[in-house]
């Protein structure tokens, strides 16, 4: 009795003790880039009604302070420079996180299906030789993981890491040879979400309820054919590689996807005018959104009429 009362209490002081911490989500981490000269979004969780401050020491005058709200959930507004750094950022509230190796740059998300998360893993053209010279420790790539999820999720199982030859061979080619071009162009810290899933239509990229409030869009949702190595539900891959990282500071997306629409070619223009839509409300900000639609809609078959 008395070992278990001993284990009681040492759980209750456990428990008292990570209540009391200051969280964040993994996109807030060690090496992320910040959209230059804006005012970006970072939030995280600690008690109900406590004080959060937060400090980047690119203007360590400028303190933000936050209250967490009876969710235990906090936001802040956070004012950033010019491209450069390194930075770091402080995190203070009942305990203290300290993100370093912090940049201010150009933020892109990078989205879509297979074209887009084709790795040099995968084999592209000159891919050996192109992956040995990717070395931008000033590219930075938070690569979310395949997961697709019946609820919003507030966080996901990736941290940013820079652009290295060994690195790069698990991510997207084509995200890395964008970023790369911006690098380059514009001689600035350059961070890539990449949120892809090969296969996948563009109905489990926005949120469910634009898709089943619109009886147009419904209809259509349930002509995609089903394979079992992607989801088709409407808002699965949004809820999972989407949802975490809003309303993170963008400077725009990119986007490669439209061979799993052919089937509903005629709806498609609807839906993903919606998506875009959708996503410039979620991240709140009119971002430049440049698309490949990879598909006609008679793929497969040339003599089919419109």
């Amino acid at each position: 009795m008395k070992k278990h009362l001993i284990s009681f209490i040492n759980l209750a002081i456990f428990a008292t003790a990570a209540y009391a911490q200051v969280y964040l989500p993994s996109v807030f981490s060690d090496n992320m880039v910040l959209q230059q000269q804006s005012d970006v979004a970072i939030w995280g969780w600690a008690r109900a009604a406590e004080k959060v401050k937060i400090v980047g020491s690119w203007n360590s005058t400028d303190t933000v302070v936050v209250t967490a709200n009876n969710n235990a959930r906090w936001q802040a507004s956070l004012s950033t420079a010019e491209a450069g750094g390194p930075y770091t950022i402080d995190v203070i509230g009942s305990s203290q996180i300290t993100l370093r190796n912090v940049m201010l740059g150009e933020v892109w998300i990078c989205s879509g299906q297979s074209n887009m998360e084709w790795s040099f893993n995968h084999g592209i053209k000159d891919g050996e030789q192109e992956a040995a010279s990717a070395n931008y420790p000033d590219i930075r790539i938070f690569h979310i993981p395949k997961i697709g999820d019946n609820y919003p999720q507030s966080d996901c199982r990736a941290g940013w890491t820079g652009c290295s030859p060994s690195t790069v061979r698990t991510t997207s080619a084509l995200a890395y040879f964008f970023g790369r071009e911006l690098h380059k162009k514009l001689d600035v810290p350059v961070g890539l979400i990449v949120s892809a899933w090969g296969g996948t239509p563009a109905e489990v990229w926005l949120r469910k309820e634009l898709v089943v409030n619109d009886p147009e869009l419904q209809e259509a949702s349930g002509k995609i054919i089903e394979y079992p190595w992607w989801p088709d539900e409407p808002g699965v891959a949004y809820n999972g590689m989407i949802s975490p990282v809003i309303p993170f500071g963008l400077a725009g997306a990119i986007w490669y996807q439209g061979e799993s629409n052919v089937t509903t070619h005629g709806t498609y223009y609807k839906l993903f005018r919606k998506l875009i839509e959708s996503w410039r409300e979620d991240f709140d900000r009119q971002l430049p959104f440049y698309y490949v639609q990879i598909a006609p809609f008679a793929y497969g078959n040339p003599e089919q009429k419109a």
